[in-house]
């Protein structure tokens, strides 16, 4: 689950405690949780920002989006989401949490979000009219 989230113009990435990079807020779908409900829980868990998700923006399979081979397959849900409230914070899995301009992106941990999949869910997230990606 990887959640885009809006703000003037910005995205809110977060830096990964694994890898010092930064990337879009998500994680791994737990047993029993809505894909809404996950992500809105990820990115409250890794940013300190609680959002409502709003849209299905993607269906991606990891593999072909995502350098490096991997062992097992992977789809990647990417949610658009409503920023309601809270205030950047670091969490166990999170070093940072910041906005960023897409033309300003910091250093990505590619393996989990790259400036072209940013860029394509802001195209998204701008034209409602258009469907969800899906692989």
């Amino acid at each position: 689950m990887r959640a885009l989230v809006r703000r003037g113009g910005q995205v809110l990435l977060v830096r990964e405690r694994a890898d010092g990079r930064w990337s879009l807020p998500g994680g791994w779908a737990d047993v029993g949780w809505s894909p809404a409900a996950m992500v809105e829980r990820e990115v409250a868990e890794e940013s300190g920002f609680q959002v409502r998700a709003r849209r299905l923006l993607a269906l991606w399979d990891r593999s072909r989006h995502n350098p490096g081979p991997f062992p097992h397959s992977v789809y990647k849900v990417a949610v658009a989401c409503d920023l309601l409230g809270g205030e950047a914070r670091p969490s166990i899995e999170t070093l940072a949490a910041g906005w960023f301009a897409l033309d300003a992106l910091p250093e990505l941990s590619r393996g989990r979000t790259t400036a072209a999949q940013i860029t394509r869910l802001v195209e998204l997230d701008d034209r409602p009219e258009l469907p969800p990606d899906l692989d």
